[in-house]
């Protein structure tokens, strides 16, 4: 369709990081009030890798609103 390849594979990472991201598990804590995201789930490992974002950032801010 006219993409180059270059920017082909960014489209192709950023898409395999959203599904990543979308396969992530997230428990609740305290009757529902809080949640938490396990550092040793692979599609965070995944999502962090492809998007090259610090893991423990991106494990914060997915489980804090500000």
């Amino acid at each position: 369709i006219g993409v180059k390849e270059s920017h082909q594979m960014t489209l192709f990472r950023i898409i395999a990081a959203i599904l990543h991201l979308g396969n992530l598990e997230i428990q609740a804590e305290r009757d529902g009030d809080a949640c938490s995201v396990s550092s040793e789930d692979e599609h965070l490992n995944n999502f962090c890798s492809l998007l090259g974002v610090e893991q423990s950032q991106m494990q914060h801010w997915l489980c804090h609103r500000k």
